[in-house]
């Protein structure tokens, strides 16, 4: 049989699924990764579409298409593909990327460290892999500069009145509210239903009322909500979780404010926080910050440089966490599928 389209992938999670395309894209054009990711969301969008929606994806899946470098000092490059956007950079992607380039073996692994530098949107990004027995056991990388960019920034968000958030960029921009404000509700998966609906409505709350900025990625605005609190785990000092817009929300309908919730700590989520509490006098430049996700896993971050974006203050971190392989998969797009895009429904979908 001829098939449409054929991708080869690796199944990942680090909570979080996270599928990293390797091959079946023909060459995209650009001189850097960043106009890599530009082409393809301009000329096929329907790649990220097939793989992320049913019956191939589903709302909390994320995707990554590694490339070739287009930097010298790069091993590879990779593009990052979520439900509504191309992130410039992610965390637990990040993460996921390098487990699958050092466990398949398309960069050689070192034990007990392996380092090496990719290509992302966002820029060069310097990791290092610590590795046992083939196995990737932890990934610490260099994120680019994260900034505050709102501090207690009082919101009204329908039904829920006004509500005390953060807004940082970590890689994306984040808007932060401490759970705390609402009654009754924790951050456990079982009350993953209301953190989703509360999170979707602060996130529309404010795009529509706080303005942010990125000096190299005009355009780019608040599309993340990140509720955080304290932790009851000895082993990390803030638990959060992180809901991501599956699709459209309507300005009308304050019921279809829903997304689908980040299963791990969320990589640039932990910058955005800790840019955050440096901004606030709460967290030190080489203080180690163990952020915990809904599912108790835990990324770790350290502020390791101050340094200044635009004339803003900003901060340098890295970020440490792990990723595990779930399967290889092959992808195919039968010529006469009715839905070459794939589909969504909504009793899933926002």
């Amino acid at each position: 049989m001829r098939f449409k389209r054929m991708i080869q992938a690796v199944e990942t999670h680090s909570g979080t699924p996270m599928r990293v395309v390797t091959g079946g894209v023909p060459t995209i054009p650009g001189e850097t990764v960043y106009q890599q990711m530009q082409w393809l969301a301009k000329n096929d969008d329907d790649l990220r579409l097939l793989m992320m929606r049913e019956p191939r994806g589903y709302p909390p899946l994320c995707v990554n298409l590694i490339v070739p470098a287009k930097h010298p000092d790069a091993a590879a490059g990779y593009i990052i593909m979520e439900q509504i956007e191309y992130p410039v950079m992610s965390g637990g992607n990040t993460i996921a990327v390098a487990t699958v380039l050092l466990e398949t073996g398309m960069i050689a692994m070192q034990e007990p460290v392996t380092e090496f530098r990719l290509e992302a949107p966002a820029g060069l990004i310097d990791v290092r892999a610590e590795c046992r027995d083939s196995k990737v056991t932890q990934v610490t990388f260099t994120n680019v500069p994260a900034f505050a960019a709102h501090l207690d920034a009082v919101i009204d968000v329908p039904t829920l009145g006004k509500v005390t958030v953060d807004v940082a960029w970590g890689g994306m921009f984040y808007v932060i509210a401490d759970v705390r404000q609402f009654r009754g509700l924790e951050l456990r998966p079982e009350h993953g239903g209301e953190i989703s609906r509360i999170s979707a409505l602060i996130l529309r709350a404010a795009q529509d009322q706080l303005r942010v900025s990125h000096p190299d990625y005009p355009g780019i605005g608040i599309t993340i909500a990140q509720l955080s609190g304290p932790t009851q785990s000895p082993g990390a000092d803030w638990r959060n979780t992180v809901t991501m817009a599956s699709g459209p929300i309507s300005l009308d309908d304050p019921a279809t404010w829903t997304g689908a919730l980040d299963r791990c700590p969320c990589g640039t989520g932990t910058c955005a926080k800790m840019a955050v509490l440096h901004a606030k006098g709460e967290l030190g430049l080489h203080q180690p910050f163990r952020h915990e996700g809904l599912l108790g896993n835990i990324y770790t971050g350290t502020l390791i440089d101050e340094v200044e974006i635009a004339g803003r203050p900003g901060v340098v971190p890295t970020i440490g966490g792990q990723a595990w392989i779930s399967g290889f998969t092959t992808h195919v797009l039968d010529p006469t599928d009715p839905f070459p895009t794939g589909f969504t429904v909504g009793d899933l979908w926002a």
